[in-house]
């Protein structure tokens, strides 16, 4: 029934018919709902089309957030059956079912559910991002509903079945099919929310406590999502719990703790994978919040030619790593990937002649026929202390985690100067602003000309889900003001994802890097030695041929591989 809802549109002037005829075309060509084509053409929002059709025919608009659907509901619908339709069963009174629809005139689904059911349909309408986080919020995966299973039992159960259970083993297994009969739920609960959180792909785990609510949220490709919001009952328990198998001491709640812990899990298809985790917890004024840095090896990108650097910037890279000494600092803030560029530049320099050394705080993954060292201030192994031990070990090629002080910059610039290549992290916007980084750390301009051969800035975008990923419609302005020349503008295809059970709805699945790569030439060193403006020098690196931050996303925005709005979030106009 797609042309009633075009008509109605077009009634109620939410369209006007050139835009209706580019949605039917579209429609036909990628093969979507005409609601969903009509939305990625950026006509009209999913709201605005919602309430155009409640007003023209009648059918209540809701907005599904601010409604409690209950699991008997829930299961009178299957999940495929729920995003095949994009509808939303959300209340049952004896025969009668409340169905939230994105296209109520669709008599077809009607129909259909009516039989499946055997109830009669009432529709009311609702937004199609609305019903997707519905879907997703409700039916969820499999561990997802055991969680919530979990939760229903402790709600129910008498304070003492809210038990936690101390086990001696460091390592933390939840492969076996079948729960022990006698586990207690709390534990059901965190394995839960463990297991899903691995199986989403997440990077972490936050527990939050509030003042009236206990708060689970997962980073998803760089996006902190709402998981769970718990009752304060669950608390105290579910804290104890993560803090017990991370071998911290639950006695104590006053002062910051880390623990690590070892998690085994079964996947869908039956294998069996393990991963490392990081926890971290900080008091805060209503309880101890938790983060539990997920370290899944399989999502570590050692390949040079995958992290997302162009053509250009990739030669360029290679070239410096290539040398037989030098400083190469990676730049960008925290969560931006400067690890994984580093391990994957170490990783290619791996080899059987080379003696290879690292001071991380901490030591994320091992990479095999690499000496790797833990700092630990507590004990002052230092930075600058680890240096030193290495220029005692007969080193080749160094890897310091952060420049965080003088004294490992002056360490780091010696060293790089005596024959060896050291990689290091700096904290600063772009590849630029590093040199003034260095000077305010009262590094000698002639120092940092002699030493440093390359910098490097990095950011991570999310990439849209190659699944469901769609053409939008974006003005020309809008593209040119973002950094295109006109002629570019003209042919570029933006995509956006309209969400999908691949991508857990976000329209986004897995990040790319975006990078500038600026090499230290004999030009860009001559404006060292004079202190010359930040501005300056990426004036001239851009005169060499380097590529933006900004560049870099545009050419992953016409290549199809990321979205506007990444770019945007991530990136200023240069």
């Amino acid at each position: 029934m797609g042309s009633t809802l075009g008509d109605i549109l077009v009634r109620e002037k939410v369209l006007n018919p050139d835009q209706l005829n580019a949605a039917l075309e579209f429609q036909r060509k990628h093969d979507v709902s005409l609601a969903s084509a009509i939305i990625a053409q950026g006509f009209v929002t999913a709201e605005e089309m919602a309430q155009g059709l409640s007003r023209q025919l009648g059918y209540p608009y809701i907005d599904l957030d601010q409604f409690e659907v209950y699991p008997d509901v829930i299961s009178l619908v299957t999940v495929d059956a729920a995003k095949k339709y994009m509808i939303m069963p959300i209340h049952r009174i004896r025969s009668f079912l409340t169905l939230a629809m994105v296209d109520p005139t669709d008599l077809d689904v009607i129909e259909d559910i009516r039989f499946r059911t055997g109830l009669s349909i009432q529709p009311v309408i609702a937004s199609e991002s609305g019903i997707m986080n519905a879907i997703n919020k409700y039916y969820g995966a499999s561990h997802a509903l055991k969680a919530k299973k979990s939760v229903e039992e402790i709600e129910l159960a008498d304070d003492s079945k809210v038990s936690i259970i101390q086990e001696a083993k460091d390592d933390f297994d939840t492969a076996d099919d079948e729960e022990p009969a006698d586990e207690a739920p709390i534990i059901t609960l965190v394995n839960s929310i463990f297991v899903e959180a691995i199986k989403k792909g997440a990077s972490d785990v936050h527990f939050e406590p509030y003042e009236k609510s206990f708060r689970i949220r997962y980073r998803i490709d760089g996006i902190l999502y709402e998981t769970m919001n718990l009752p304060m009952k669950f608390k105290n328990p579910v804290l104890s719990r993560v803090k017990i198998v991370s071998n911290m001491n639950i006695a104590e709640k006053r002062l910051p703790q880390d623990g690590r812990l070892k998690m085994r899990i079964k996947l869908d298809n039956g294998v069996k994978k393990e991963v490392d985790m990081r926890v971290s917890s900080l008091p805060t004024i209503f309880g101890e919040k938790i983060v539990s840095r997920i370290l899944d090896r399989e999502n570590l990108q050692i390949d040079l030619t995958k992290l997302g650097l162009e053509a250009e910037s990739l030669e360029t890279f290679k070239k410096s790593i290539g040398r037989p000494w030098g400083i190469i600092l990676v730049t960008g803030p925290t969560g931006s990937g400067k690890t994984n560029t580093l391990y994957s530049a170490i990783s290619t320099l791996n080899a059987m002649e080379k003696n290879i050394m690292t001071a991380e705080d901490p030591v994320e993954f091992y990479i095999p026929g690499i000496n790797q060292v833990n700092i630990r201030d507590e004990i002052n192994l230092t930075f600058s202390t680890a240096l030193r031990a290495f220029l005692r070990q007969d080193p080749d090629i160094m890897l310091i985690g952060e420049m965080r002080d003088a004294e490992t910059v002056d360490t780091a610039i010696k060293a790089a100067l005596t024959g060896h290549l050291v990689f290091s992290t700096v904290h600063t916007n772009d590849a630029a602003a590093t040199i003034h980084r260095l000077l305010n750390m009262n590094v000698e301009p002639f120092l940092i000309a002699d030493s440093v051969v390359l910098i490097v800035a990095q950011r991570l975008i999310r990439k849209v889900c190659r699944k469901c990923g769609v053409p939008q419609k974006i003005p020309g302005r809008t593209l040119i003001e973002l950094g295109f020349s006109a002629e570019e503008a003209e042919g570029v295809t933006v995509l956006q994802g309209r969400g999908c059970e691949t991508c857990n709805n976000t329209g986004y699945k897995g990040r790319t890097g975006l990078f500038e790569v600026m090499e230290v030439t004999a030009p860009i060193k001559e404006l060292i030695l004079q202190r010359a403006q930040s501005k300056d020098i990426k004036k001239k690196a851009l005169e060499q041929g380097m590529i933006t931050l900004r560049r870099s996303g545009l050419i992953k925005i016409k290549a199809g591989i990321t979205s506007l709005e990444e770019v945007v979030r991530e990136t200023i106009r240069d």
